[in-house]
């Protein structure tokens, strides 16, 4: 016979929780150069064991772990085919999670994101090819020319905003594209710069090293994508830009520069988008027009679409699914794009956020279930159930709650014109069962708003009828204004209070 497991409740079995020693001061691993941990952890006292826990509040990292450790592992093992669509899934995701970074977290939506990485690969492939720069030093200039082309574009960010800035970095987009098309004299060949240098040794072009090795330079350049995404999204820049999001009155008056924030917040992307795009030139070993083309642009929407706006998750699910349907389902045709589409209404009918944001929509759904099931209980009797647990510590209190209750009901089926009548003769002498039962159950009450006899000053038989504060040194409340001349009257007249307050519970 197999023994089955039980979990406590109100703690769910996949929660990661160490016990570490109490004596022991805790130790937490910082990211570098911040003061961010690597894990968020939140530590709290068991209530039920009296032991020290600590509970992995935040899973994304872990999960970005695990999905990350099963992509560069899974790699080698692909065929050229998959590895050259993993190593794109690797080059768009950075670019997605950069552009996640303007859009979301700086608030500016811009369209410009393909221009800058077009720009950076322009300027360092051209700089390769007609003079002579190492391709090392090619990630440096695409990453300065990025800078720049930012920061023009962000200029006209701090008078514009929504539509007319979108609309402006579409139409720069849309230049470039004309602009390096015409441009006879560096780009002879339609526009395009070819025999570009490379991080990638020229044998190995096409072959399955250098599938591999562009593999691991699209891995690399993704990681740091996303740790320029975790600096500056969690750290200063970021609070203060999601300060100024809900309330930018409210971030003048505590003194956050949110403009200025926002504006080195679309530098640090425009650079980092100026080195993917000298990446870019390196991994195809040529540059074209295509890369400011409407049709790229568009999918890098799906993408976003897709997955979500303004997480680094997002980014990476749009990304992933895009990029499988256009680059790994070519034998569809067109059909593909129409898949996409397809893919993108769903999701704007059904999900708030992208897939990314189901996860919160699925919980807010199932708490607006709960709340609807606990109204329904509480029509029914205000009993409490234990999925109410968030609003206590000590899970006890659901089962005391529930004895109380069912207790008050059988009481309450004692309570009979006879036993009122009972106590009325005799409140102090010999009761039956069933009286004193009830009279135990009120005595046992708990001091706040308990009745009590009080004699009045200076009068011998003179009594009134007080309730207990419950707080050490407030005075009792008088019930009414009604005096009792006889004791035993005034104690059938607390009694009757009493049973009134049950009946009514």
């Amino acid at each position: 016979m197999t023994m089955r497991k039980f979990h406590e409740i109100g703690q769910r079995p996949q929660e990661i929780v160490l016990r570490p020693e109490g004596d022991r001061p805790l130790t937490r691993t910082r990211l570098p150069f911040t003061r961010r941990h690597l894990l968020k952890w939140r530590s709290r006292l068991n209530p039920k064991t009296l032991d020290q826990e600590r509970m992995l509040a935040d899973k994304r990292p872990l999960w970005w772990a695990i999905a990350l450790g099963l992509l560069a592992v899974s790699a080698p093992f692909l065929s050229n085919q998959a590895l050259t669509i993993a190593a794109i899934f690797c080059m768009f995701t950075a670019i997605n999670v950069l552009w996640t970074l303007v859009i979301g977290t700086a608030g500016i939506f811009s369209l410009a994101t393909l221009a800058i990485v077009g720009i950076g690969g322009y300027v360092s492939a051209a700089l390769n090819v007609y003079y002579g720069l190492p391709w090392p030093l090619m990630f440096v200039a695409g990453g300065l020319a990025g800078l720049v082309v930012g920061g023009v574009l962000a200029l006209p960010s701090t008078r514009l905003d929504g539509l007319y800035y979108a609309l402006l970095t579409m139409g720069f987009a849309e230049i470039c594209r004309v602009f390096v098309q015409q441009l006879k004299a560096l780009t002879a060949q339609n526009g395009s710069i070819n025999n570009v240098g490379s991080f990638i040794p020229a044998d190995w072009q096409l072959q399955r090293p250098g599938l591999l090795l562009g593999f691991a330079g699209a891995f690399v350049l993704l990681l740091l994508a996303l740790l320029t995404f975790r600096i500056v999204n969690s750290e200063r820049l970021g609070m203060m830009l999601q300060t100024a999001r809900e309330d930018e009155a409210f971030a003048e008056a505590v003194g956050i520069d949110y403009r200025r924030a926002r504006l080195q917040v679309f530098l640090i992307s425009s650079a980092g988008l100026g080195v993917i795009g000298a990446f870019y030139a390196q991994f195809y070993g040529s540059i074209s027009p295509s890369v400011f083309s409407l049709d790229q642009l568009m999918l890098l929407f799906a993408m976003i679409v897709i997955g979500g706006l303004g997480r680094s998750e997002g980014a990476a699910i749009g990304t992933a699914i895009v990029v499988l349907i256009d680059k790994g389902l070519l034998s569809m045709g067109p059909l593909r794009i129409l898949l996409v589409a397809a893919i993108m209404l769903v999701v704007t009918l059904y999900l708030h956020n992208g897939i990314a944001g189901a996860r919160e929509q699925f919980r807010g759904w199932r708490r607006r279930k709960q709340s609807e099931a606990r109204a329904r209980r509480t029509e029914k009797g205000g009993e409490i159930m234990p999925e109410e647990a968030i609003e206590f510590a000590d899970k006890q209190q659901i089962y005391y709650r529930r004895f109380q209750k069912r207790l008050r009901d059988r009481l309450k089926a004692l309570i009979t014109p006879e036993l009122i009548e009972e106590h009325r003769r005799n409140p102090l002498g010999h009761h039956s069962d069933a009286l004193s039962r009830v009279l135990n159950h009120f005595r046992r009450g708990e001091v706040a708003d308990k009745y009590a006899i009080m004699r009045q000053p200076g009068q011998f038989h003179a009594y009134k009828i007080v309730a207990f504060s419950g707080v050490r040194g407030a005075p009792p409340r008088l019930v009414d204004d009604r005096l009792y001349t006889d004791l035993n009257e005034a104690y059938h007249a607390v009694f009757l209070l009493r049973v009134n307050d049950l009946m009514e519970s």
